[in-house]
């Protein structure tokens, strides 16, 4: 039978339709699926950006302030974190013997300095990255160690008021393994005492560091010359007080009359930690910067302590001595005199156990008890340093103190670790060097 072409032709129509039809909704289902492929593309593509700008210390090193700098800007000499962040802490000493150490970025270690090419300037530019002024640079030596990973020695052409991290270039070797020792400040030295083990009255000049802060005319609290122009106290004592013009120094007098016939240091900065915790006592430490700069050198009655430098090993219970302005007899007569008494360091954990104070000493804390049970090592200065004598020179080992040996407990004084708070106190004089 002959079909009707009109029915024919729709018929073909039709099915030409349903294929079109077929294909449009392949590529729908197609599209759909691509769009939502690249919009699962876009939202892990937005979250890795996300993270990198949230995290833009991915490649970097963090300056602390939000800000981050390239790993290859860190200790090079150049100041890219606003605060300068990353040119602190890139010099030390190390050890008593005062050995200089440069942390090398490129091998991400410390390195010793090669003696050979290195001159007095370069002393001076050490000690200013350091912290110290350059005009306190003491002396620059030179001892024979040996290096596995390396020296560093002088560039042949430097600018030597530079930075000294942009005066050094890496070395295999050094002359004869010699490098280089260099003490920024001339300090640790001190005349004798009687050295007694129960607490008594400080002869004149035998504890030249140690200073009597003045408020308003009166002892506010002891603390410890560094250099001649800083100070380290106890936070607790300057939390008060913050305003540097509120405060006075003394230096080399141990009894009431003596701010009567010593000039009054003025003050330019008083920096307490900013993570200091008054409950807690908790980084317990600050610093005092002074207008003018002591003369160490017109009296031996005056002179810094040295700081303990990384890697100094003083062993437990190595004999210790406190210094404090308390009063010279039992009875409470409000005049106040330098006392020294001999104290003896006290291992974390015995000081943490259930019979001292069950864990509340941290690792920024130090314990030390009284050589001589019962001497009444107890005062009201709460500031006093504990020192430590090694290799000929005395070392600041902690300040401040608090505890429960007052209260006839007998347990051990606390004292701030200086040691580990050795980074932010040189962070702190690198930053206000000029100001």
């Amino acid at each position: 039978m002959i079909t009707n072409p009109w029915t024919w032709t729709l018929k073909r129509g039709f099915s030409s339709l349903c294929y079109l039809s077929g294909v449009k909704e392949r590529c729908v289902k197609f599209a759909v699926t691509a769009g939502i492929s690249l919009l699962l593309l876009l939202l892990v593509a937005g979250i890795l950006l996300g993270y990198y700008y949230s995290s833009s210390c991915l490649h970097g090193r963090k300056c602390g302030d939000g800000n981050c700098v390239w790993e290859s800007q860190w200790c090079d000499g150049v100041k890219d974190c606003p605060a300068g962040q990353d040119e602190a802490n890139c010099v030390r000493v190390h050890g008593s013997n005062f050995l200089l150490e440069v942390y090398w970025t490129p091998t991400k270690d410390w390195r010793p300095v090669c003696f050979e090419g290195f001159s007095e300037q370069q002393g001076k530019a050490s000690c200013q990255d350091i912290g110290y002024s350059r005009d306190t640079h003491f002396k620059s030596g030179q001892q024979t160690t040996d290096s596995t990973g390396g020296f560093l020695s002088v560039k042949r052409s430097s600018n030597h008021q530079a930075s000294i991290l942009r005066q050094l270039v890496l070395s295999k070797s050094c002359s004869n393994n010699s490098v280089v020792t260099l003490q920024c400040t001339d300090c640790g030295s001190r005349g004798n005492s009687s050295e007694a083990p129960g607490p008594q009255l400080a002869p004149v000049g035998s504890w030249p560091w140690q200073v009597s802060l003045h408020v308003a005319g009166s002892h506010r609290c002891g603390g410890a010359i560094i250099s001649p122009r800083w100070i380290v106290t106890a936070a607790h004592c300057v939390s008060r007080t913050p305003s540097p013009e509120a405060w006075a120094v003394y230096v080399g007098i141990v009894d009431p009359l003596g701010p009567l016939f010593n000039p009054a240091y003025a003050v330019s900065r008083v920096i307490a930690h900013e993570q200091y915790n008054g409950q807690t006592r908790q980084n317990d430490v600050a610093l005092m910067k002074l207008f003018e700069p002591l003369d160490a050198t017109a009296s031996s009655k005056v002179r810094p302590v040295c700081l303990p430098n990384a890697g100094l090993n003083i062993t437990e219970p190595e004999e210790s001595w406190v210094t404090y302005f308390g009063s010279a007899t039992n009875e409470d007569s409000g005049s106040l005199y330098l006392m020294e008494a001999a104290v003896s360091l006290i291992p974390s954990a015995e000081c943490n156990s259930s019979k001292a104070y069950s864990g509340r000493i941290s690792q920024d804390m130090l314990c030390a008890a009284e050589s001589e049970p019962g001497a009444g090592v107890c005062h009201q200065d709460g500031s006093g340093p504990l020192v430590a004598q090694m290799d000929g020179l005395w070392w600041l080992l902690g300040d401040g103190v608090w505890g429960e040996h007052c209260n006839g407990q007998n347990k051990p004084g606390v004292y701030t670790n200086i040691k580990h708070h050795l980074n932010w106190i040189y962070r702190q004089m690198q930053k206000h060097q000029d100001v």
